[in-house]
């Protein structure tokens, strides 16, 4: 939990009796066990209440799925490669070139693959969108 280990919450414990000596530590100690106390019963609140609106379909979600801390954007981007269909090589016409399996980008909005991007010759000047700017 926040990266906290036994040995640095050790090192906490030994530096907070230091600081605040041994005799305000134990009022210190009750404050910490009452915010602790009212945090619990918050998020406890908050699930009932969720339990409560939410009714009977509340207790069916996989809230496991939904955890945010299992998701890996590389695992994703990988998954999402590898279950896109093969992409065919089809030569295409006029100044593109023929698509390769490696140069196709996955799932264009307008359809199909997209051809590899042909190189400029030397001097040529690129196309320029000037509503694109």
């Amino acid at each position: 939990m926040f990266g906290l280990t036994f040995d640095k919450l050790l090192v906490i414990g030994v530096l907070a009796v230091f600081l605040l000596g041994p005799e305000r530590l134990p009022g210190y100690a009750a404050k910490l066990a009452q915010l602790v106390r009212s945090l619990r019963d918050l998020a406890n609140g908050a699930k009932a209440r969720m339990r409560d609106e939410m009714g009977p379909e509340f207790d069916e979600v996989e809230w496991q799925k939904l955890d945010p801390r299992q998701y890996d954007p590389r695992r994703i981007i990988r998954d999402a490669l590898l279950d896109a269909p093969a992409a065919t090589t089809k030569p295409v016409s006029g100044a593109m070139a023929p698509a390769t399996a490696a140069a196709v980008s996955v799932g264009l909005p307008g359809g199909g693959p997209r051809p590899a991007p042909v190189p400029l010759a030397v001097g040529e000047v690129p196309p320029w969108d000037s509503e694109a700017t």
